[in-house]
């Protein structure tokens, strides 16, 4: 819940720059009021622009809801479904994470569905039983070709704002569980899911995560708002 008109006009302008010499995918997920004007302003540089969360529901009586239909009307390409926050301050189950990852399909959106256990699962030693179960969830209601049309992202929640961190090899490890979770499914579609790693991601880390073999880029947070910082997280990615 960042940004302004001025603030993200000036964001992109400051990313514009650095834009040319950076090869990897880079979509910028914003809030709902700014995503019309972000895909105006964004579509001579070659970023596409996403939604940080979408209703399960068809279009109707659900006041402050936004469907999915509304964001492919104002040019969205993707929409994060799942963020740990929506499941921890909004009660999101799994199972309106599923939903909403399906909503998003056939709207023709692309969805980042996200996965990720707490500190006291990690503690107990629960982190890829949690995580399993989370990605079954949407794979049974999507099957695995559909999953890999957007992406994945693991987000150790435990590590955001907490003090503590995750290092590569851990964060390897998670992504290395899931594609091979999806493996067990679809082979073809495990090679072709993109999965994001969402544990604190700045340019001082962005070059170890991203050279984990199973890590295929970020879901980055704080280190989005600073578009010199970002830029350099893209560089990373290459």
């Amino acid at each position: 819940m960042n940004g302004s008109q001025a603030a993200n006009a000036a964001w992109l302008q400051a990313f514009a720059s650095r834009r040319a010499a950076l090869t990897c995918d880079i979509v910028v997920c914003a809030p709902a009021v700014y995503l019309a004007s972000l895909v105006s302003l964004a579509s001579d540089h070659r970023v596409d622009i996403g939604a940080q969360d979408l209703s399960e529901r068809a279009p109707g009586a659900f006041t402050g809801d936004i469907a999915a239909a509304m964001l492919v009307d104002v040019g969205c390409g993707w929409v994060i479904v799942g963020h740990s926050e929506r499941r921890q301050l909004h009660g999101e189950s799994d199972v309106i994470v599923a939903a909403k990852a399906e909503v998003a399909l056939a709207a023709g959106l692309k969805p980042i569905v996200c996965v990720g256990e707490s500190l006291a699962e990690r503690e107990a030693g629960s982190t890829l039983d949690v995580v399993r179960r989370q990605l079954d969830a949407v794979i049974e209601r999507i099957g695995p070709a559909d999953l890999a049309r957007g992406a994945l992202a693991y987000e150790p929640v435990w590590a955001i704002g907490t003090g503590r961190t995750a290092t590569p090899a851990q964060a390897q490890e998670v992504h290395a569980a899931v594609r091979t979770h999806v493996a067990g499914r679809d082979a073809a579609s495990a090679d072709a899911v993109r999965i994001l790693y969402g544990g604190s991601v700045k340019p001082a880390n962005a070059g170890e995560i991203f050279g984990q073999p199973d890590i295929d880029g970020g879901l980055i947070g704080g280190a989005s708002l600073v578009a010199e910082d970002f830029a350099a997280i893209c560089a990373a990615a290459r």
